[in-house]
């Protein structure tokens, strides 16, 4: 089990994004964590197999209908993510 984290840039608040990452990463079966950040970005940290974590990945690129995503960088994971279950945190 490999764990990740991502930044992603633009507009990503006000628009789902944190849904519709809970719901994707839930459907993949990923543990983790997603919160919109003060900057107007969200930062997402996941946890599971490597080719799972890559279709997370892919599919953040393009995150809900609403959203146009210019960027997702990689992060350090964050070593508390939960990896049972996928929960909105709070900002």
């Amino acid at each position: 089990m490999e764990v990740r984290g991502y930044r992603i840039r633009g507009r990503v608040q006000g628009v789902g994004f944190r849904w519709w990452t809970r719901r994707t990463a839930t459907d993949l079966g990923l543990g983790g964590h997603v919160r919109n950040m003060p900057d107007g970005s969200v930062e997402v940290h996941a946890a599971g197999d490597v080719d799972v974590l890559d279709a997370l990945e892919k599919s953040l690129w393009h995150g809900p209908s609403a959203a146009r995503v210019d960027e997702v960088e990689r992060l350090s994971p964050d070593p508390s993510t939960p990896r049972d279950r996928f929960q909105i945190e709070g900002s």
